[in-house]
């Protein structure tokens, strides 16, 4: 039977082929070859696995083995050393074990006083979730003798023959891949649970066992609930901060929690913060869905609201990033699925558009668009260079696109009109539709060149659209937005539901290209943000009344947050609602209903609080939250849960205003 096991686990053995050689070295007696390895890596990614498939071999080249499992040894190194005992005395002994993060205690005890001791031509594997300390790394008498490998998941084409091996139909395979990230447990999961009962590609899900299973073996225990809502926020989130978590969790200790998850070993830090391991990720997340679908959408509705917020009120520097985490909450919406790529194959990075970089820009619209668009990326080169962006490789620093957004001021400028015609399609659109106003602009993302993947998604359309969109949002006086296409009825039908086809075809050189807008001052950029990433395929509102309840939530937030700032309340979507209507003088009327309506909320109960937090963080001056909740005495969080409390009832009771009586 053990023969019949082992060649079982030859057969659906995938990839780790420089550790089995290394090993396969170390068997054979090469001098060279290390005495110890260490395997280290997250749950599920496959080191016990390796690990019998190491016995194996070592037992097929007629070693002796002792294994041990670090779950069952106990704190006494003395047990330890006795249940090893071979490996002291008798050559040739290779002794495994696993699950190593058990008895990490042990680590020193071993490099110190065990190792040394061990039998002539012996060898040691150890497999934990944690890398090995530094010290025996980095120990000139160990480095030679000890090898580290920190297990890698799966690559696409490793994954991919995993599945096929298990016979998993092709049109399920992507959304397999997708859950399961590469990690060996979550495929091999996966494809014990097959096609059976599957239908379309999009409806495979991972069973409730599947999610059991990839919890424990991936996760581990977890200590607190507030633990798991940590978890919970880390796996939708791009990247965790304790910053975020602290907007999302008001109520729990953030710092705690913070680096409780950077301790985790499927956790990676970067710059922006954590963010788990692909197969952790997807596993949390679709175990919170199926769990508790409400819990899982309010916690994804929580981090938008931060998103938005991070968006209105922000340092510029910080903002170039959140239309990327938010859309990343939203991927398997219908529409963004139709619009963005995904993919960090072709990562890249932007920069301003500096006059080195020309000859490239020039010869790759010439290479894609034609002599007469290069000529046009001449001429708002001259006139805009700020409004260029140039993509370079990550991985090599190439240039490989450009993009390119302008901001054009009303009334248009008669030589723009007449240099290009995509620009003066623009404006005749705005003045047959409703003209732009003196003091405001228009928005234009003129060019996107990649002539690898020339207007097709791709991270280079992903960036330059949350540039746009960030700009949008944070624009005083935007009127329109428009975006610029080739492929007009192709584009068409990706952006439907989210951009208005104006119908305009201009002709440039031997192209036509479409033009497609929205209106900013009818739809605030942040429900059009909202809509943009929901799954649904209807049309935006392009009237100014009625709105639809989400954006007058976030109109009556976007009033209060420019209290203070009288040009930035008067130009606030809250003045083209119904409670504005009619109003003789708009800004004071509304900031009196505002100011009033608050003050109404102290009649309820539930309100008294509510209405101080409000009138602490909004009329009184305070420079941010956090010195409103000292004004208040009230610890940050509490101050928090009761101001969202506040905005949530302001906002019902507006709300009914708006729909029954406006006065």
């Amino acid at each position: 039977m053990g023969e019949r096991l082992s060649r079982a686990r030859v057969r659906a053995f995938v990839g780790r082929d420089e550790e089995l050689g290394r090993f396969e070295e170390a068997l054979a007696g090469d001098p060279q070859a290390p005495f110890a390895f260490y395997v280290c890596g997250p749950g599920g990614i496959g080191k016990s696995t390796l690990l019998r498939r190491l016995a194996d071999r070592a037992r097929a080249a007629g070693r002796l083995l002792v294994e041990l499992d670090g779950r069952f040894v106990s704190r006494d190194p003395a047990d330890f050393e006795r249940a090893a005992g071979p490996f002291l005395d008798v050559p040739g002994t290779v002794l495994f074990v696993d699950s190593f993060e058990h008895c990490q205690w042990l680590e020193s005890w071993l490099w110190h006083h065990l190792l040394p001791r061990a039998a002539d031509d012996t060898l040691v594997v150890l497999a934990g979730r944690r890398a090995p300390q530094p010290q025996w790394t980095a120990d000139p008498a160990w480095s030679r003798l000890l090898h580290v490998t920190e297990l890698e998941p799966f690559s696409e084409g490793q994954a991919r023959s995993l599945l096929a091996a298990a016979d998993i139909r092709p049109e399920l395979r992507d959304r397999v891949l997708r859950f399961a990230g590469g990690n060996p447990l979550a495929l091999s999961l996966a494809a014990a649970a097959g096609s059976e009962g599957c239908g379309r590609e999009e409806i495979w899900a991972p069973t409730a066992d599947v999610l059991r299973t990839l919890l424990a073996g991936l996760i581990g225990e977890v200590p607190t609930a507030a633990h798991r809502r940590a978890l919970e926020v880390a796996a939708q989130a791009h990247s965790t901060s304790e910053e975020l978590l602290t907007a999302v969790l008001p109520e729990e200790d953030a710092h705690q929690l913070f680096s409780w998850l950077r301790d985790l070993p499927f956790m990676e830090s970067t710059h922006r913060g954590l963010h788990p391991h692909d197969a952790a990720r997807e596993t949390l997340a679709a175990d919170l869905r199926w769990r508790a679908p409400n819990a899982f959408e309010t916690m994804r509705r929580r981090l938008a609201d931060e998103y938005l917020r991070i968006l209105r009120e922000a340092p510029e520097e910080r903002v170039w990033t959140v239309t990327d985490e938010l859309f990343y909450l939203f991927r398997e919406g219908a529409t963004l699925a139709r619009l963005r790529s995904w993919s960090r194959e072709d990562e890249v990075h932007d920069r301003p558009l500096h006059p080195d970089d020309m000859h490239a820009v020039l010869w790759m619209t010439e290479e894609t668009e034609g002599a007469a668009s290069a000529e046009l990326v001449r001429y708002w080169a001259r006139r805009q260079p700020e409004a260029f962006s140039v993509y370079r490789l990550v991985s090599t620093g190439r240039i490989v696109a450009f993009t390119a957004r302008l901001a054009l001021p009303a009334p248009p400028d008669p030589q723009d009109l007449a240099t290009d015609p995509v620009v003066a399609a623009a404006w005749q659109y705005t003045d047959a539709v409703e003209p732009v106003s003196p003091g405001e602009h228009i928005g234009v993302s003129r060019f996107s060149i990649y002539p690898e993947r020339y207007q097709v998604p791709s991270r280079v359309i992903d960036l330059s659209s949350s540039r746009a969109q960030a700009e949008a949002a944070r624009a005083r006086g935007r009127a329109y937005g428009f975006a610029v296409y080739r492929d007009a009825e192709t584009w068409a039908a990706r952006v439907k539901g989210t951009l208005d086809d104006t119908g305009a075809r201009p002709r440039v050189g031997d192209h036509t290209y479409g033009v497609f807008g929205v209106d900013w001052r009818h739809v605030p950029v942040e429900s059009w943000l909202m809509r943009f990433i929901s799954a649904t395929d209807e049309p935006v509102r392009s009237g100014p009344s009625p709105v639809s309840r989400a954006a007058f939530d976030q109109a009556v937030r976007e009033a209060l947050a420019h209290w203070r700032d009288a040009g930035a309340f008067a130009a606030c979507a809250l003045m083209r609602t119904r409670l504005a209507a009619d109003f003789a003088d708009p800004v004071d009327e509304l900031r009196a209903l505002l100011r009033r309506a608050v003050d109404e909320l102290a009649g309820d109960p539930r309100g008294v609080r509510a209405r101080e937090a409000l009138a602490a963080g909004y009329f009184s001056g305070a420079p941010t939250q956090e010195a409103a909740a000292r004004r208040l005495g009230l610890p940050y969080g509490t101050y928090r849960r009761h101001l969202r409390q506040g905005l949530d009832l302001l906002c019902e009771a507006l709300w009914q205003q708006e729909l029954h009586d406006p006065r």
